[in-house]
């Protein structure tokens, strides 16, 4: 799996990656597209945001952010990962491991010491080295776990 970041992409290859985010059926990957095609992304998480995009061959199989913000507001913890997702026919591969390896990497070049994840999953992240902090409020009202992980 080859990883590259959206921002570094032609505006074709761009578009190609906006239309693949419509063949998902979580709903969040339709809420990404949107932000993307309104470059409302960069305002809602940061201006430093990566999109990191998991290829197999020109086919999206997976995808994640590394940015300022998440979902919970007046925070001091950065950075987050967010976005996690993984298209069902390439799962069981670690593929959406290999792109939290890569933010952590980013994070922690960038002089970061711990990342973090929001997010409702129990046991997922934790096989990832990520470890449950508290649980938090989200933007949008709801709780979301908060996981952190020293990079």
């Amino acid at each position: 799996m080859e990883i590259l970041d959206y921002y570094t992409l032609t505006a074709d290859k761009q578009s190609a990656i906006r239309a693949r985010l419509v063949q998902s059926e979580w709903r969040a990957a339709a809420y990404l597209r949107r932000l993307l095609e309104q470059n409302g992304l960069r305002a809602l998480c940061g201006a430093s945001i990566r999109l990191l995009l998991g290829m197999e061959g020109q086919t999206l199989a997976a995808f994640c952010t590394l940015a300022e913000r998440d979902e919970i507001d007046d925070t001091d913890l950065t950075p987050w990962i967010g976005f996690v997702y993984t298209y069902p026919e390439f799962r069981g591969c670690r593929r959406s491991g290999a792109l939290i390896d890569r933010a952590c990497a980013l994070a922690k070049a960038e002089g970061h010491e711990y990342s973090y994840i929001s997010t409702d999953h129990v046991g997922l992240y934790e096989k990832y080295g990520f470890e449950y902090v508290t649980t938090m409020q989200t933007r949008h009202g709801d709780d979301t776990r908060v996981y952190k992980k020293r990079i």
